[in-house]
């Protein structure tokens, strides 16, 4: 019965990889799609195609960092994943709902955390360089793709200074293209390993259910959570694009024209921005909020036109969304390990 629940854990796991491509597809579509380069269904589908190219080119750091990095390995139970994934999943369908773009990669830390204070106390968090990290890049990921894309965005305005706004536009349209596409290369390439971590960490501690098995749960076998199956790999790749192609458009609205207008060119510089930006992160292994990054990029290209461009407002809102994340995903998924952990012991 164990093994199958374990089973279950990880087709869970799965489910919340897909609900992060759905939830954070308009980090990869919003700017093409407000831009009207692409439609909502050909947005979804080049970002999907391109989540998972990532696949095949992105390497396995940060899925290290979340399956190691975060709580103590010795504390990971079946149950404790269980309410960390249902902390993430819940929360991430309530921004969802309300149209906020929350971090799934934040969620997701949270629920861990969460689950594993409710489980053996504040111990249980490894107090190190990844958690450093991890908090450091919620305040500079946004800074990163902020200072990313005006910079972009400046030195655009100055290579183009004496050419026309249409043929600028123009230029700019399939440019946006390449942009979008290195945006969802660079998004599957660092949430997708969250997912891989989790299901890394969970196996490893079972590992003993899975040593002498045959057939298919042989492969469920992990000696170290610095060892990833490679369907582990393709499922969760498999799964976040599969998200990315449903869409999220309730946040696609906030995130392509809620925050700033853009044109073409405003488009690539905030794609070209936050893709770099990520992109960085995962070659170190961090486990950054794809979310955070876009928006503040998106945030710095309408801020080269004017401050008063941009919904401060709004902006503001988002942020406390953010800064609400990891607590209230905790809190959610130690309630739920707790109420996990009584039904077990009944």
């Amino acid at each position: 019965m164990v093994a199958w629940y374990v089973i279950a854990i990880v087709a869970v796991a799965f489910t919340f990889d897909f609900i992060n491509g759905f939830h954070d597809s308009a980090n990869s579509i919003a700017t093409i799609v407000g831009t009207r380069v692409l439609n909502p269904l050909a947005a979804v589908a080049w970002a999907a195609f391109f989540n998972f190219v990532a696949a095949f080119t992105v390497g396995t750091a940060v899925a290290q960092a979340i399956g190691s990095g975060i709580i103590d390995p010795g504390v990971i139970t079946p149950n404790l994943i269980m309410g960390a994934l249902l902390g993430a999943i819940i929360w991430n369908l309530v921004t969802w709902y309300f149209g906020i773009p929350s971090s799934s990669s934040h969620a997701l830390i949270g629920g861990l955390s969460g689950a594993a204070v409710a489980k053996a106390g504040l111990g249980a968090i490894t107090w190190g360089t990844k958690w450093v990290q991890t908090l450091s890049f919620i305040a500079l990921s946004p800074l990163i793709g902020l200072t990313a894309g005006f910079i972009l965005m400046v030195t655009i305005y100055w290579l183009f200074q004496r050419v026309s706004v249409g043929r600028v536009d123009r230029i700019f349209r399939p440019a946006q293209l390449v942009s979008s596409a290195l945006l969802s290369w660079s998004h599957g390439g660092n949430d997708a390993q969250k997912t891989m971590g989790v299901i890394v960490g969970l196996l490893a501690s079972t590992n003993s259910l899975f040593v002498n098995e045959t057939g298919f749960l042989r492969h469920l076998y992990v000696s170290s959570t610095k060892s990833i199956p490679y369907w582990v790999e393709i499922g969760a790749y498999t799964a976040i694009s599969l998200g990315t192609l449903f869409g999220g458009w309730r946040i696609v609205h906030t995130m392509g024209t809620r925050i700033t207008r853009l044109r073409p060119v405003g488009g690539f510089s905030a794609e070209t921005g936050g893709a770099l930006a990520i992109s960085l992160a995962t070659a170190f292994g961090i486990p950054v909020s794809t979310t955070h990054t876009i928006t503040g990029s998106i945030v710095g290209v309408g801020a080269t036109n004017r401050l008063s461009a941009v919904r401060w407002g709004l902006a503001g809102r988002i942020v406390w969304a953010w800064v609400l994340t990891i607590p209230a995903a905790a809190a959610i998924a130690a309630v739920s390990f707790l109420i996990l952990d009584a039904f077990v012991r009944m």
